[in-house]
């Protein structure tokens, strides 16, 4: 069962809510409706109702071992999986891949994926920008809080940003809201005890400096009705609205948004029936169960075989109303043993995928949702003497699929060695104004305002993917 029970939630800015109000710390506000059909009549699509799925493959995924596999290389380079093939005539993944080998013509794969930071975290695969664009002002939002603010409202009763990740709310926080402060931090439950995952040690001790209750609740408190809610909030009103005469950081205005989107959330408990698996038809969780449970080789940091199930939370999210969700599968920072690594990691990765998008379209839901899977970079084609691969931010894969995008399509290739890309270099920009567009927002036409009063695009470079809109 989920955990939907807290006393009290400190956030990283020292600010602290009693029980009821922890939820709300998102903040949804947005542009004014006009702006957002603006946005929309630009990219063409006007009413989206469209989201998106954003799988991180926690540390980088080797391209060479999943949709880039080199069979003629040296064996220092082509490593031990063998190419299986798939329902794309003429296309070739790893062996154990085998489930996406058989709906490839659901996927398209991208080889040659450049322009990585190089930074060992989600941010880029959750904006497209380096985690250094803009620091002075706070930094670049993240794609899920961009959306917040333009199509999110204080009203709603699922917040428009859900942040699964690592399963650890204030862990590894890579989904930031940037210079947009914290009224549109994303929501990020604590799904640790659905998922365990060993924390690497960086990982304790950023734990550790933040304080040990991180849990949020999620549902009303029975000792508190509904109309003692509104009562407090009334209360509550009353007593800012005298210190928001003096306030110049802006913080009360993203409280009243937390406390706005807290009463939803809570009073609705359509989020908090979203995240508990066990509302799940048994049929259904059985798809995105695996039959065997067999954990005994798993590497410390990796995740469990369970973590499948983090796939069917997400498709839950989205009908709850979310309109992006982020989750990792982990761990692919293989310097070493990275086959036996590989071999546990990568089957939780196909399974999840499958399940899915044959999942969203059996409901009807594929052509609505976009699945993005990839990660922060790719890994060294040479093997080091440890077994692993190393660091390549050079290139790397990346998996896509649903939105109604042109699928069954390969993009992009690489040399001999999947070392460099020699045909149709795709940025991390690319691809996010290509999500962007599948939301109804031209991204390089569309402006927010900066901390100092500038407008910036919500992405300053990168252009649709042709082959796929």
């Amino acid at each position: 069962m989920f955990t939907v029970r807290g006393d009290e939630y400190r956030h990283c800015d020292g600010v602290t809510r009693r029980g009821f109000l922890a939820a709300g710390a998102l903040g949804m506000g947005g542009l004014t409706l006009a702006d957002l059909l603006r946005a929309e009549e630009t990219a063409r699509i006007r009413g989206s109702h469209k989201s998106i799925i954003f799988v991180h493959l926690d540390g980088g995924p080797p391209q060479m071992d999943t949709i880039d596999l080199k069979p003629n290389a040296p064996t220092e380079i082509r490593g031990e999986f063998k190419p299986i093939s798939t329902r794309v005539p003429g296309f070739q993944i790893g062996e154990l891949l085998p489930r996406m080998a058989g709906i490839a013509d659901r996927f398209a794969f991208i080889r040659s994926l450049v322009g990585s930071a190089g930074r060992h975290d989600a941010f880029q695969c959750q904006s497209g920008y380096n985690v250094k664009d803009m620091a002075a002002v706070g930094g670049r939002p993240a794609m899920g809080s961009v959306i917040s603010k333009l199509k999110g409202r204080p009203s709603d009763v699922a917040p428009a940003f859900v942040d699964l990740m690592q399963g650890r709310p204030l862990v590894r926080n890579s989904a930031r809201p940037g210079f947009f402060g914290p009224s549109y931090k994303p929501f990020r439950p604590d799904i640790s005890k659905l998922f365990e995952r060993a924390l690497e040690e960086g990982m304790k001790g950023e734990l550790a400096r933040l304080g040990g209750d991180h849990s949020v609740s999620l549902t009303l408190n029975s000792e508190i009705s509904i109309n003692r809610l509104n009562d407090r909030r009334q209360l509550l009103a009353g007593l800012d609205r005298i210190r928001h005469e003096v306030d110049a950081t802006g913080m009360m205005d993203a409280m009243d948004r937390f406390e706005q989107q807290a009463v939803g959330i809570l009073t609705s408990g359509r989020l908090a029936d979203a995240l508990d698996l066990e509302k799940e038809d048994p049929r259904v969780l059985a798809k995105f169960t695996p039959s065997s449970q067999d954990d005994s080789d798993r590497f410390a940091t990796a995740d469990g075989s369970m973590a499948v199930r983090k796939f069917l939370l997400a498709r839950r999210l989205i009908e709850a109303g979310v309109r992006i969700v982020s989750l990792s599968i982990s761990d692919f920072d293989t310097h070493s043993k990275n086959f036996p690594r590989m071999r546990h990691a990568l089957p939780l990765v196909d399974h999840g995928l499958h399940a899915l998008v044959t999942d969203l379209e059996e409901r009807g839901m594929l052509d609505d949702v976009t699945i993005v899977a990839w990660g922060e970079f790719g890994r060294t084609p040479r093997i080091n003497a440890k077994g692993g691969r190393d660091h390549w931010p050079r290139v790397g894969p990346v998996i896509l699929a649903g939105g109604g995008l042109r699928t069954g399509q390969v993009i992009g290739a690489t040399d001999r060695t999947a070392g460099t890309a020699v045909a149709r270099p795709v940025h991390y920009k690319d691809i996010f104004v290509t999500l962007y567009r599948n939301l109804g927002i031209d991204a390089r036409g569309t402006t927010t305002i900066d901390p100092h009063g500038r407008p910036q695009y919500l992405m300053d470079d990168g252009e649709p993917l042709q082959e796929l809109i």
